[in-house]
């Protein structure tokens, strides 16, 4: 694809697509779990292009805000077309870029960066949102954009420009996506397996307020999900039941991080707080969950079968299925020429070097094939390229 090529590394393109993996044997899942992070999104599509390329397509993609749209475009599409769809959104939506050169240096690429990012605040990014006519902060309470700054219907016909949802609803990759209720703060998440999803349950997942408009479903109005968790993967662990997993979680904001040494790193470094802790708290509950499951498992087994209730006995069987879930982490890192706009950031080569990145990173970890083994007893196992240095 012409989005790997690299103009300043011209001899990375060089390489041989990905040899195919045989999907790791007693794995009866491939998870895709997709956060939010708007313009970073494109670092996802990389990592799907690594995954497509190896073989391993996901039984299960899960998404939130640019993550669900990027989950419905994999998912609400056949995998010999899903690579071309993700491309056509990604180029589209970035097509409006003034800047097609610039001068190299951290400096000159921050200047642009911004310059960019300004670009879309005032004119929108084609295929995604608009600017409305009277700004949500002028027009008058009640009234149509009184409470958006922008217009997502380009995003819209875009989704059923890309996205085949009569595919999605036949179910043979399952999708969730997570959106919050304005009315009552309740998380949820839009599961093919319990309604039918359509293109407003994918913008409800990104309706990222002030600046995209709330989404109504029924008699309901929902908004981005980042504002509540910013990954789905508790909805995989929680209803994954006794099934092995893979799963590879692609987090857009790194709990990791320098020491801010100006203003901009200060909003930079509170957006990767914000919104990678339910990342790490998530997988840090269900970790401890799991272990306490483990331990419960191990003295009920202690107890003789005739001293134990109904419900023990019923506990017991259910603790015996405890399944094995590998979880590959690819977590995106910050350039350094990089603020606190990145996620706004919608320049075409800002776009091409995070897919690069998401490519790059996923096949390297994927170089690890015994991260990818299970090793036939329950548990739980995390791996991650940047944590482990290599």
């Amino acid at each position: 694809m012409d989005i790997l090529s690299d103009p300043k590394r011209p001899h990375r393109r060089a390489l041989l697509p990905i040899a195919p993996i045989p999907r790791p044997k007693g794995c009866d899942t491939i998870g895709l779990v997709l956060q939010g992070g708007g313009a970073l999104g494109a670092y996802q599509a990389g990592v799907y292009q690594a995954l497509h390329e190896a073989g391993l397509e996901p039984d299960w993609v899960a998404g939130v805000s640019i993550g669900a749209v990027n989950s419905a475009i994999i998912a609400g599409n056949k995998p010999e077309h899903r690579l071309e769809r993700l491309e056509q959104f990604w180029m589209d939506i970035t097509a409006r870029d003034p800047y097609t050169a610039w001068f190299e240096g951290d400096n000159a690429r921050k200047l642009r960066n911004g310059l960019s990012a300004m670009n879309g605040i005032l004119f929108g990014q084609p295929g995604f949102f608009k600017p409305v006519p009277n700004s949500g902060f002028l027009a008058q309470r009640g009234a149509r954009f009184a409470t958006a700054m922008y217009d997502t219907s380009p995003l819209h016909r875009t989704l059923e420009k890309l996205v085949d949802f009569k595919l999605i609803n036949e179910g043979s990759t399952r999708l969730a996506v997570g959106a919050v209720n304005v009315e009552t703060a309740n998380f949820m998440y839009f599961d093919n397996t319990e309604r039918e999803i359509e293109p407003e349950h994918i913008m409800a997942s990104g309706a990222l307020p002030p600046g995209l408009p709330m989404i109504r479903i029924g008699r309901h109005h929902y908004w981005d999900g980042g504002l509540v968790s910013n990954t789905p993967l508790q909805h995989l662990l929680d209803n994954i039941g006794s099934k092995n997993l893979l799963a590879f979680q692609v987090d857009l904001f790194s709990a990791q991080g320098d020491i801010p040494r100006d203003m901009p790193e200060v909003l930079s470094r509170q957006k990767d707080i914000q919104y990678s802790s339910r990342t790490r708290t998530t997988t840090d509950h269900f970790l401890q969950t799991h272990r306490l499951k483990q331990a419960l498992r191990d003295a009920l087994e202690k107890i003789p079968a005739a001293e134990l209730s109904d419900e023990q006995r019923d506990m017991k069987a259910e603790l015996m299925q405890l399944p094995e879930i590998n979880i590959m982490q690819l977590i995106y890192k910050q350039k350094a020429y990089e603020g606190d706009a990145k996620d706004y950031e919608f320049s075409r080569i800002s776009m091409k070097e995070h897919w690069r990145t998401g490519y790059y990173d996923t096949r390297n970890t994927l170089a690890h094939k015994d991260w990818l083994k299970f090793q036939g007893t329950p548990g739980i196992r995390a791996f991650d390229l940047h944590h482990t240095g290599e």
